[in-house]
């Protein structure tokens, strides 16, 4: 290895002092747990009667006492404010309804995930409702994300007078200007990164525009189908206060849209705060009657007996309905989230279970590529930047957030295609990829691209592959130091096996819905032994943990067969560890007890 090198990569080595090294874990995380102001937590538990653990985690997630009751159970009424209060939105609800009054011809332009299936699903059902026939058009992955001037093409020859983008637009300059140009009015429906400029069209409605000022700040964290069920809301009651709703157009029931809301906002990954967690909340109670068609076929196919859960939504579902634009019809997601017809809506949910299984296999090709060129050679910087000319464009980003997850570091994956090289990234707390991206596009690195903190997509020149390579590199450098960060797994609580009871646990469940900015609660059960344990299913672990004063509690962990937490558990002859995971209910086969599923395990 050249001298100045770091082995970022070679055999998963990482920087690390003795000291450091001494605390790891055996999954190689450094474990954290969490401090509060117990003050704070006494007066959680005296003022909502609630036990210990649920209050602390209530003020580890910055829930002020105030606020405690209206988290847990949040309330779309409460939270929801008057959609003017985004610029533009007034103007662009005041359009899309003279739009539906005038009978104009309204086209649709989404993405092809989830959150864009799901969005340009709720806005087209929406019009529909109002007797209004909008065109739809999911690009497919070689057209490229967002508007093209062919989409417009097409669009004006149909004649459409307006037009409609939902997840995508903000940095859509040149084919929503000609658009504009070929005298057709554009509103932006968006919650990707803006740029100081934004296009010259009639309305751009985005809570992260830069002169976005409001009174509320959680805005900023919606998906796009949040801010279209926004839209919808202020353009439905510009229509009722204009007289349109009658006997042969009666008004919308806009909740029952409320279970694509939470889908698109599950899986796009945005904070569960706030007005997202009142969507999720009420959306999930929404999918749990089974109204949408589509939705109910494909929860049927995946296997869901339960009533669904954000889990369900984010690994179960999502993924389905993302295979589509991967490997397959991208606009089959949103087809099927408008089906009205059962028969059809069940040859498309087996479909999606297809297209799933290959996204799949063509995934493990990928991933197995990307790490072969990562350990097998030096690496400048601490990032994974990999490129391949027969990798499939459609699964580059679950692969980068694989890469991830394996290396604490932000990875950067692209697809070399005929013309471009198209790319997708993932990130760790520490680098705002959303500002990379953007900074490497005025720069003229790359030729387009966008995204959240977390998450992005970008397209370049081939030639412009290295330069890329040192802007991304020096720019994670600058933030984060030349060396591999160690991967910081953090804990709300230790327990002995005998407090983690089924009464904790339904406690815990008042928390829900879990996901980003609200973690499930990570918790350690401290000195147990681990007994009985066997090798389940592909590579899973099933044991029994016990602590010295006779508790036990029934344990799993996921997909260790093969790695060094799996061979700890079985293998472990009497020892004691402490144990890293998350407390649930186990109701499998009409059981009413609890279970601890197993992330990490550290010898005591």
């Amino acid at each position: 290895m050249a001298d100045g090198i770091a082995p970022f990569f070679c055999k998963r080595v990482e920087i690390l002092n003795s000291e450091t090294a001494d605390r790891k874990s055996i999954g190689g995380n450094l474990w954290k747990i969490a401090e509060v102001d117990e003050r704070t937590v006494e007066l959680l538990m005296q003022k909502l009667r609630i036990p210990y653990l649920l209050a602390k985690i209530l003020v580890l997630r910055g829930v002020n006492p105030n606020d405690a009751e209206k988290f847990l159970e949040p309330k779309i009424q409460n939270l929801m404010p008057n959609p003017f209060v985004l610029k533009d939105m007034e103007k662009a609800a005041k359009r899309i309804a003279k739009a539906v009054v005038d009978k104009q011809k309204i086209a649709i332009i989404g993405d092809y995930d989830v959150d864009g299936a799901t969005s340009s699903s709720v806005l087209k059902m929406f019009l529909e409702a109002c007797n209004n026939k909008p065109e739809l058009h999911i690009p497919e992955r070689d057209e490229g994300y967002g508007p093209s001037v062919k989409a417009v093409d097409d669009f004006a020859a149909w004649g459409a007078e307006l037009l409609i983008t939902s997840d995508c637009g903000t940095t859509a300059f040149e084919p929503l200007e000609y658009a504009t140009q070929k005298g057709i009015d554009v509103i932006v429906l968006d919650h990707h990164e803006a740029e100081v400029k934004l296009p010259k069209v009639y309305a751009v409605v985005n809570p992260k525009r830069l002169d976005e000022e409001n009174d509320y700040p959680y805005l900023k964290y919606l998906a796009a189908v949040g801010v279209v069920f926004l839209t919808v809301v202020a353009v439905n009651r510009e229509l009722r206060q204009m007289g349109f709703y009658n006997s042969e157009c009666p008004e919308p029931d806009l909740m029952k849209w409320l279970d694509l809301v939470a889908l698109g906002t599950v899986c796009d990954v945005v904070p569960l705060r706030g007005l997202n967690r009142a969507y999720v909340k009420q959306g999930l109670k929404v999918m749990g009657k089974r109204q949408n068609v589509g939705l109910t076929a494909l929860i049927d196919k995946s296997g869901i007996n339960d009533m669904p859960a954000a889990f369900h939504l984010g690994y179960v579902l999502g993924p389905r309905i993302n295979a589509c634009g991967r490997v397959g019809d991208s606009s089959m997601g949103s087809k099927l989230l408008c089906c009205q017809n059962d028969y059809q809506a069940q040859l498309m949910a087996d479909k999606m279970n297809e297209y799933n299984t290959q996204r799949k296999d063509i995934e493990n090709y990928v991933l197995l590529s990307a790490i072969e060129i990562l350990e097998g050679s030096p690496q400048t910087y601490p990032i994974a930047f990999v490129y391949g000319e027969d990798w499939h464009q459609g699964v580059i980003g679950i692969v980068a957030g694989k890469l991830k997850e394996c290396y604490n570091l932000p990875a950067f994956v692209m697809s070399i295609e005929a013309d471009e090289v198209k790319g997708s990234a993932r990130s760790i707390p520490q680098i705002d990829l959303g500002a990379l991206i953007i900074a490497a596009k005025e720069k003229g690195i790359i030729t387009k691209g966008g995204g959240h903190m977390m998450a992005a997509g970008f397209s370049l020149e081939k030639e412009k592959l290295e330069e890329f390579r040192d802007f991304v590199g020096k720019y994670v450098v600058e933030k984060i130091g030349s060396e591999a960060l160690t991967p910081l797994l953090e804990v709300d609580a230790m327990l002995d096996a005998g407090g983690a009871s089924l009464e904790l646990a339904e406690a815990l469940e008042k928390l829900e819905p879990f996901g980003a900015g609200n973690p499930e609660p990570k918790i350690i059960l401290k000195n147990v032994m681990i007994s009985k344990a066997s090798l389940v299913g592909i590579g899973h672990v099933r044991c029994i943990l016990s602590s010295k004063n006779g508790a036990s509690i029934k344990g799993m962990a996921f997909r260790v067969g093969d790695n060094d937490i799996g061979q700890a558990m079985l293998n472990s002859k009497g020892e004691v560890f402490d144990v890293a995971g998350v407390l649930r209910k186990d109701t499998w086969g009409g059981r009413n007890s609890v279970q601890f599923l197993i992330d990490d395990i550290k010898r005591c």
